[in-house]
């Protein structure tokens, strides 16, 4: 009866017999089992062999995790499955492959490069091999298998972070459910009794629901935009999650290591300035995502051994490699317009500031034009879409406008609008990021036209000891060369004129500046000590009388400029006028300012160091009426005497009468180039300024000198690497700098007319632009006759 039936396995499945192709070129032996030990002792050495092997896919069983199976799966149903028992088995080539394992030195090795580039090229790769004695394609592969497994442990651990999210969501379902079983009344905390829903409650839930979607749509974005988890409001139904301390090095980066704990910090919808809490969340996706890219890339910028930037051969100035940077970013905010050229830099110094007040300095627009006076005509805060985490600035971003200027009449006003965030990357680091935009928050655009957009620029600032930090600063921007005047595109193509040496120079000048304010009181002549208030409000003067005489060379929007076209004057003049009423610190009437740039055939740091000596001014300056001068109030503002604010006396003689007149003088110089600015005034006002009295009464109008390298090679200080230390010596004492010379403004604002109404005749513009001639000449010939030509 038995042999009536069929035959059916012991595991009740059912074998089908599965016609199996046999490629007729492969040679199949049968084995006994008693010989199948020997043959898997032949094979156990080529079970692992390289994916690289030459071996024909067609003729392979299945790989199972115990080895290689039979490529046939019924030749052993004919004749029953326990009386014959043997098993197809593959010739194998005679030569057989070997295993090789690396040695720890070479997975030392390889997991230090993998650290520093994950994805090296041809050239690494070789250079890699031939040092670990290694193939290159065992480099290559080893390198895919380790990103391969980098991948898997990312994508475990995401599984496990939702395996968490599903459980949670679970547990407040079934909360959910027994709440809905079981409902309680919220005014008397009894069973509640339900009843059909209203229109407007329906309604109310729609919109909930709505609103919890975009809560978590937010959530998402600002997770991106802070580097830490960030959850919205719970429920009280809701199970607090268990949270897990990640620790997420930034060793790509380059700067130290970042521990983000597991505690995440619960933050609302980003929001505009003055919304109320019952209107939506303001979207400002577009916004988050484009400052979480620049950012990115602004880390990536500033890394030491980033092969984005390139040494010059002098070994100081360091240039961007367009090739290597379109390879590495892609455009955040499109590309480049038609006409435009591109400026980049970076430089690092150590500056006498921690990060904390620098970033406090950087986010508030007032306090940032006051840090950089010179570079920054105009500065404002537009909106603010964050204001930060915990009451610091880590996650603050916000919309800002500012007008960048080079101080001469030869180089438009940048006049940008950007984003600028803030964020923190461990203790004692922070970064602050700038990137243009072309819409408002609105969604509106900004300018038809444009003369410069800023690319991720900003700083990297790491504390070391004592209240300084290691400033790392990156200027990248694009703009239209062809409003450039000639004499200035080298200088700015060389990135003296807006570039990262010039904002760090300033920088730390400033910082050494205010250091040195709080020290020792002042001695000057007639007054034994000039007392604190004194020199706050000599110092208050001084700082006004150098910003009116900024916005006049520029003709930046601080002050309303109308231009003079007339036909006499060359291109290289710019005349202006303006009409003064009723305005603090400046006399009523018609003021003229008359402003040129020219290139002189001797060093900047010369340059400086002839037009600030006093003893040397009679020879340009007609004020001096043909007597030397003697300084009788030195203020110094920086480690070099050329940094100070000082009072002059014309025609010093002692027993001069109290009715003449006096020169306010302010004069700094450091690597980016130098600048000379004075204005006459009466003693009576001066000695009332240095007596404490408010200074904003006194009415001046100032006359100057800018001096800035031509940018040529060499004419800067790229000759070393440590320009920092000769800006701490004041930036006018370099022996070892060549180059072929120098550019100077010459700016004049005078008072034509005192009555505000009255009519600018062309004799005052003649008799303007004679005083630039004569200057420029008497300069000119005085530095030829001086020798310091070459």
């Amino acid at each position: 009866m038995d042999d009536q039936h069929e035959r059916v396995p012991m595991d009740e499945r059912v074998l089908v017999e599965e016609k199996v192709p046999v490629q007729p070129l492969v040679q199949v032996k049968r084995v006994p089992v008693e010989e199948m030990d020997s043959v898997e002792e032949r094979d156990s050495a080529e079970e692992s062999f390289p994916v690289e092997g030459n071996y024909d896919p067609s003729v392979m069983g299945r790989i199972s995790e115990d080895g290689y199976e039979s490529m046939s799966g019924s030749g052993n149903l004919d004749g029953g499955l326990e009386d014959e028992q043997e098993t197809l088995v593959l010739e194998r080539p005679i030569k057989k492959l070997k295993y090789h394992r690396h040695t720890p030195e070479q997975i030392y090795e390889l997991e230090t490069c993998f650290k520093e580039c994950p994805h090296p090229d041809e050239k690494q790769r070789l250079e890699l091999s031939r040092k670990l004695n290694l193939e290159p394609r065992q480099v290559k592969f080893w390198f895919q298998n380790r990103r391969t497994q980098m991948k898997n442990q990312l994508e475990r651990h995401e599984n496990i972070m939702l395996r968490q999210e599903n459980d949670k969501l679970r547990v407040e379902n079934v909360a959910i459910k027994e709440a809905v079983r079981n409902p309680i009344c919220n005014h008397c905390g009894g069973v509640a009794i339900l009843g059909t829903l209203t229109i407007e409650e329906n309604q109310l839930r729609i919109e909930n629901t709505q609103l919890r979607e975009e809560l978590s749509r937010i959530c998402g974005l600002a997770e991106k935009f802070l580097g830490r988890p960030v959850t919205p409001l719970r429920s009280p139904l809701a199970q607090q999650r268990q949270s897990s301390n990640l620790e997420f090095e930034v060793s790509r980066n380059g700067f130290s290591g970042l521990s983000l704990g597991g505690n995440s910090l619960p933050m609302g919808p980003l929001t505009r300035p003055g919304m109320m809490a019952v209107e939506k969340p303001f979207n400002s996706s577009m916004f988050v995502e484009l400052a979480v890219i620049a950012m990115d890339e602004l880390l990536r910028l500033a890394q030491a051994d980033c092969p984005i930037w390139m040494t010059s051969l002098d070994g100081g100035k360091e240039t961007l490699n367009p090739v290597e940077y379109m390879r590495a970013f892609s455009p955040c905010i499109g590309l480049k317009p038609s006409g435009f050229v591109s400026e980049a830099s970076r430089e690092t110094s150590i500056v006498m500031i921690n990060s904390l007040a620098l970033v406090e300095t950087l986010m508030d627009a007032t306090r940032w034009a006051q840090m950089f006076p010179c570079v920054i005509a105009k500065a404002s805060i537009t909106d603010v879409l964050s204001s930060g985490i915990g009451r610091t600035r880590h996650g603050a971003l916000q919309l800002m406008h500012a007008e960048f200027q080079v101080l001469s009449p030869l180089v438009p006003v940048r006049q940008v609008k950007f984003l600028r965030f803030c964020k923190q990357h461990g203790e004692g680091l922070w970064a602050v990021v700038d990137v243009s935009i072309d819409t408002d928050l609105d969604g509106a655009s900004i300018n038809s036209f444009v003369n410069c957009r800023r690319l991720p620029s900003g700083c990297v600032v790491q504390d070391i000891s004592s209240g300084y930090s290691r400033v790392t600063w990156i200027e990248h921007s694009e703009y239209d060369e062809s409003a450039v005047h000639y004499l200035y595109r080298s200088l700015l193509s060389s990135g003296l004129g807006f570039g990262a040496l010039r904002w760090l120079a300033t920088l730390q000048r400033q910082c050494e500046n205010i250091a040195i304010l709080l020290s020792s009181p002042i001695t000057c002549e007639d007054h034994p000590v000039l007392p604190p208030t004194g020199r706050r409000s000599l110092l208050q003067l001084a700082n006004r009388m150098r910003d009116n005489f900024c916005a006049g060379v520029c003709a930046s929007t601080v002050r309303m400029w109308n231009k003079l076209h007339v036909a006499s004057l060359g291109d290289d003049i710019k005349v202006m006028t303006r009409k003064s009423l009723d305005i603090p610190g400046e006399p009523p009437g018609v003021i003229l300012c008359a402003a040129t740039s020219v290139w002189m055939p001797v060093m900047h740091q010369q340059l400086f160091s002839f037009l600030r000596d006093e003893r040397q001014r009679t020879k340009w300056d007609v004020l001096s009426n043909g007597g030397p001068m003697q300084e009788m109030i030195h203020i110094p503002k920086g480690q070099s005497s050329g940094n100070c604010v000082s009072i002059l006396r014309p025609n010093a003689t002692r027993n001069q009468s109290e009715s003449g007149m006096l020169i306010l003088q302010e004069t700094w110089a450091d690597a980016s180039g130098g600048l000379i600015v004075y204005a006459p005034l009466d003693i009576v006002s001066l000695r009332a300024v240095m007596t404490g009295v408010d200074s904003s009464f006194v009415a001046l109008l100032p006359s100057g000198f800018t001096i800035v390298p031509d940018g040529s090679s060499g004419s800067g200080y790229g000759g070393s690497n440590d320009w920092s230390g000769r800006l701490a010596r004041g930036g006018c004492s370099s022996s070892s700098s060549k180059g072929s010379g120098s550019l100077l403004t010459v700016a004049f604002q005078i008072l034509v007319n005192g009555l505000p109404m009255a009519k600018l005749n062309v004799e005052s513009v003649e008799t303007v632009n004679s005083l630039l001639s004569c200057t420029i000449d008497k300069i000119k010939s005085a530095i030829s006759s001086a020798q310091l030509v070459g």
